[in-house]
Parts: structure tokens; sequence; C-alpha cells
């Protein structure tokens, strides 16, 4: 999972990034809002923890624009020192997922990532099987078969199939998608990620005749629906 966490003061943000890492993620800081604001259009984020005071935007703006841009956006934690049960509720209604008070307490500040991230998506065990219509993945063994026939997919295949179906309907980024299959700063070609994608689309017939789409979304990645289900005019934002 990888976490954003935006917070102008250095020693704040020292101290959720350390939690976001104790909790076995990966976490990226940012001191400025517009600085998350520009990396969001380019990559994918499971979560955000955001401040609300800062410099240049309000954490409330940030949530707002993750909302408009992002579809669906992250989950959001809002930290802040704004106590009032009407700064709560503001903040809330502007589609903040939590609220947490400082001074924040790293136990509890994990504890509350841990069951937003549980909210938001599929708390299955990483090797459990995964079931999409025909499509069928086996972590354990790195097998795949649609309608019941063996399919042969390399390692790195396997990886960007499997987090394509654990995300349905979500626009990943170039990047999130080659972490996901050659690690964290795979400094690969951008045309190996096309070429893998390819070849995982004709392989598990990933096409709208079979129930699915894998489309780009243009200067950001790719986005596997199934063809008339749930939210199917999901997009990335600019």
């Amino acid at each position: 999972m990888k976490i954003a966490a935006l917070e102008d003061d250095p020693l704040q943000l020292e101290t959720v990034l350390g939690v976001i890492a104790a909790a076995g993620f990966r976490g990226t800081g940012f001191s400025r809002a517009n600085a998350l604001i520009s990396t969001l259009r380019r990559e994918t984020f499971d979560a955000l923890i955001l401040d609300w005071n800062l410099p240049d935007r309000t954490g409330v703006e940030v949530i707002a624009w993750a909302h408009q841009n992002i579809s669906p956006p992250p989950p959001i934690l809002l930290v802040t020192s704004r106590a009032d049960d009407a700064d709560v509720v503001t903040g809330l209604d502007a589609g903040a997922d939590d609220y947490l008070v400082k001074p924040i307490a790293p136990p509890v500040l994990e504890a509350r990532l841990r069951a937003l991230l549980r909210r938001a998506y599929d708390s299955k065990p990483k090797l459990a099987v995964e079931v999409c219509g025909p499509v069928t993945l086996d972590p354990s063994t790195e097998g795949a078969s649609v309608n019941g026939q063996p399919v042969s997919l390399t390692g790195k295949e396997f990886a960007l199939a499997l987090v394509l179906f654990q995300n349905l309907h979500r626009a990943l980024s170039r990047t999130y998608l080659m972490e996901a299959a050659w690690g964290s700063d795979p400094g690969l070609n951008s045309r190996t990620l096309d070429m893998h994608i390819s070849r995982i689309r004709t392989k598990l017939g990933l096409r709208p005749e079979a129930g699915f789409r894998l489309t780009p979304v243009y200067s950001y990645g790719y986005r596997l629906e199934r063809v008339g289900g749930p939210d199917e005019s999901i997009g990335q934002g600019a």
C-alpha cells in the first residue's frame, strides 16, 4: 500500500511517515498541498493523511480536489489540531473518511489507518484466489485460467493482472503498476509496461465482448472495468 502524508511541520511529518513505515506501508511525505496535488495527477496512492492548516491550501481544499478529480478518491484521514465539533463536522462533510485530533499517538494513528484501509479495500488474505467472471488468478501458484482453461502468464504478467483485478474500476498510475510487478523504482521504459498490458489483454481476453474493458488513462496509466458493472464511467481527472 502507498500512503501520501501532507504535513508542513517537519517533526509531525516524520512521525506520520514513521507510523506508515511501522505499519508495513510505503509513505511519501509532502509539506505543501500543491506539491501533493501535482503528484496525484500522475501517481496512485491507496490513502491520504492530511493536515488541515497549510501554507498554500487547506487540507479541506485538497479533499475537495481529490473528490472532484479522482474517481473513486482514495480514503482520507484528516489529522489536525482543530478539535471543535464544528470543525470535525466540516472535515467529514468535506469528504474525509476519518478525523484525528493532534497531538497524535502513533499507535492510534496506525490503528485508524489500518481501519481506514480495511473499510476501503478488500481484506482478503494476500494469497486468496481472485475470481472475477470467467477469470481466475491463484497467487499461491501464479496460475491463471479463463473459463476453466489454463492460461500461461509470466511472473510479471501475473503480477500486473492480479493488481488490475484487485483494483477493478480504479485508475492505476503507470508507476503504481510497474512497482507492483517490478518492485520500487524499476527504471523501466514505459513501453515495457504497455507490452505486458497488451499481452495480458490478449491472453485473458480482456475485451468488451468477454465482459471486460482494459483501457489506457491518458497521461496517467490503465484501468480495468467490468462492462456493464458498477461505476462504468469512472475516470481519472486532470
